[in-house]
């Protein structure tokens, strides 16, 4: 699936170099030369990773990743760090500050692809292309089909997203304002309200294989998936 990647790279050749691999790999690049840059960018729209270079004019990336893990906007969203530097102690410097991942330049666009797909498998499964299977509903992203006991279900562009990211953080309660934020995302502006309109339009596309009931409602707290089906009383 498409993901806005925002690149932090001060060396205008390798900003150009990354972003030209990322575009080509199917992501979303927003680019910055320096922190403070980066900082506004990711005030109008939140990324979901950060490539983010050690040594920035001005503020460092170190300094970076600690005032992103320190907001709680931010906290969540993956970070790779990108930096010449390849010794042990920076390597536990970067990660003590935060960040997921650590690359040391030179590498190879395909090592960096790799890198990224493995960051996002761990830390947002719903913005991989991987196959979900719970039961019997399966959620095939590459293909955008949904299958419910072998049968073909027809889900709607925002009720796939919504499914997508429930089959893939089961067991949890989220608020619809969580769900705005990971569905939808946390620059559109949207009434908390239509995420019921979302969960009522994707449990009735869910009825036709009797598998409605992953979906419950929490009373005051918002709505969780649940792996197992409740026993028909």
């Amino acid at each position: 699936m498409s993901t806005t990647i925002l690149v932090v790279e001060d060396e205008p050749a390798i900003q150009e170099l990354i972003s030209v691999n990322l575009s080509f790999a199917g992501h979303k690049v927003l680019r910055a030369f320096d922190a403070e840059q980066a900082q506004t960018l990711i005030r109008a729209e939140l990324p979901d990773l950060i490539l983010l270079d050690w040594m920035l004019p001005g503020a460092s990336g170190i300094t970076l990743a600690r005032t992103l893990r320190s907001d709680e906007r931010t906290r969540h969203v993956p970070v790779i760090m990108l930096t010449a530097k390849g010794a042990e102690h920076d390597k536990v410097e970067g990660l003590e500050a935060g960040a997921d991942d650590y690359i040391t330049k030179p590498f190879s666009p395909k090592e960096l692809i790799a890198r990224i797909k493995a960051v996002l498998r761990r830390r947002a499964p719903q913005l991989t292309d991987d196959l979900i299977q719970i039961g019997g509903l399966k959620l095939d992203p590459a293909t955008h089909r949904v299958t419910g006991e072998g049968h073909a279900l027809t889900v709607g562009p925002t009720e796939f997203r919504l499914l997508h990211f429930f089959m893939t953080h089961t067991e949890r309660v989220f608020s619809r304002a969580q769900l705005l934020d990971q569905v939808w995302g946390d620059h559109v502006f949207v009434e908390e309200r239509t995420v019921d309109v979302h969960i009522r339009r994707l449990r009735k596309a869910l009825e036709p294989a009797k598998l409605e009931n992953h979906i419950e409602t929490v009373r005051g707290a918002g709505y969780r998936f649940t792996a197992q089906l409740p026993n028909p009383s």
